[in-house]
């Protein structure tokens, strides 16, 4: 049964506070003390000089990557890390360049946990468990991760008390634990309209309850360089006490140098218009109602559609005819050439460098072992994206190195 929302915006500041604690300590009770989470913690390693970076929610790495990449970039400038950032081997032995260094990194899909530690430093502590029982985080300066979100979805469930909406509950209870400097999340533009807005400014609410101002805005993956249409709310947090009041520093998002008419936005053709026309990386089924109720082919001067988790869901490949609208909420592919997005390129969709190789798992269908892939790159934050936003971050800890570890 539905419940009902109940807003706190009639709460004082201090009883949001003990209603988010109360809730942590009600799930911290809930999680038995476990040795394997201690032996976990005790192997990481952090390093000095370095902001130490937790990763929750992590999946295949996307803005781990892209905190990396901002982390090279104040260090040894823009133009240097594209260099090295073109060849795998160059990149695994200049990444360490990075003023961030990830120590600790969880997720529980078995694939995007298999392409995570092939992608990254064999140094990451990995824990697979679900979050919810997970009793204790190890400490760093500085926490990311884009909590679940398909119960905020506007084409998923919005029910208000679909257990998946609270998983951000655990974001928390790891940020009340360890305190780093920063935190970023990620979720979908639906989250804004959750109960009119409602269950937003709650979870802001509650973010800010843990200690931290937090900024949040709905940004666009095409105005920072990504040839992508897609909408994403950033949070980015600053705790209180260690950074704004002892700096008088505020988190401003940067804006994205192709937004605002400043630089056309990168196209499809410049993205995946040099990759083979037919390649064996695609998922190939059936195109539901729903999918063909509206237009899913952008044109190659365009960018793409969203990248959803789903092969069945990807957009169509630009080449070839147009898509033609027969009737409300119908439409029709023409032409002979009509297949979806390709793994490969999806991937340079969403911005991941082409040496990095996604996990297909066992499954015994094509099909199937491509929906693994798809489902990671789908569910990633573009690289490129986040590589810009959390630039100003990499800028703090250059100016201020007392706050490294």
């Amino acid at each position: 049964m539905r419940k009902n929302f109940v807003s706190s915006a009639t709460f004082s500041t201090d009883k949001i506070r003990k209603i988010l604690l109360d809730k942590i300590e009600e799930e911290q009770e809930k999680i038995p003390i476990d040795a394997n989470d201690i032996e976990l913690n005790e192997q990481v390693i952090s390093k000095k000089g370095k902001a130490n970076v937790v990763s929750l929610f992590s999946g295949a790495g996307g803005l781990d990557l892209g905190l990396e990449l901002s982390g090279i970039d104040v260090n040894v400038g823009k133009n240097y890390t594209n260099s090295i950032l073109e060849d795998k081997e160059m990149f695994f032995e200049n990444r360490d360049k990075s003023i961030f260094n990830i120590i600790y990194s969880n997720d529980n899909f078995k694939e995007a946990n298999v392409t995570y530690s092939k992608m990254f430093p064999k140094s990451i502590v990995k824990n697979s468990k679900d979050i919810r029982k997970i009793s204790s985080f190890p400490e760093c300066q500085i926490m990311v991760g884009g909590f679940p979100c398909p119960g905020f979805s506007a084409a998923g469930p919005r029910l208000i008390d679909d257990p998946r909406n609270f998983l951000y509950i655990h974001f928390i209870r790891a940020l009340v634990e360890t305190q780093p400097q920063f935190f970023i999340a990620e979720n979908v533009k639906g989250l804004l309209t959750l109960a009119k807005g409602e269950v937003f400014k709650q979870l802001v609410e509650d973010f800010a309850s843990a200690g931290y101002d937090v900024q949040a805005k709905l940004v666009n993956s095409k105005d920072y360089g990504v040839p992508q249409l897609r909408e994403r709310v950033i949070l980015v947090g600053t705790n209180i006490k260690k950074v704004s009041e002892k700096y008088n520093w505020k988190f401003e998002f940067p804006a994205g140098e192709y937004g605002n008419g400043k630089k056309k936005p990168i196209t499809l053709r410049e993205a995946i218009g040099d990759l083979p026309a037919d390649p064996d990386d695609v998922f190939e089924g059936s195109f539901s109602s729903i999918y063909m109720s509206r237009n899913r082919k952008k044109s190659w001067d365009e960018q793409s559609f969203t990248i959803q988790a789903s092969g069945r869901q990807a957009p169509m490949w630009p080449g070839g005819s147009p898509m033609e609208k027969v009737g409300k909420d119908e439409w029709k592919f023409t032409g002979k050439i009509n297949r979806r997005l390709s793994v490969r390129e999806i991937s340079r969709i969403q911005t991941f460098p082409d040496w990095f190789e996604f996990e297909g798992g066992n499954s015994k269908t094509h099909s199937g072992y491509l929906a693994k892939k798809y489902k990671q790159i789908g569910n990633a934050v573009p690289v490129r994206l986040a590589r810009e936003i959390l630039y100003p971050i990499a800028q703090f800890f250059q100016d201020h190195p007392e706050e490294l570890y």
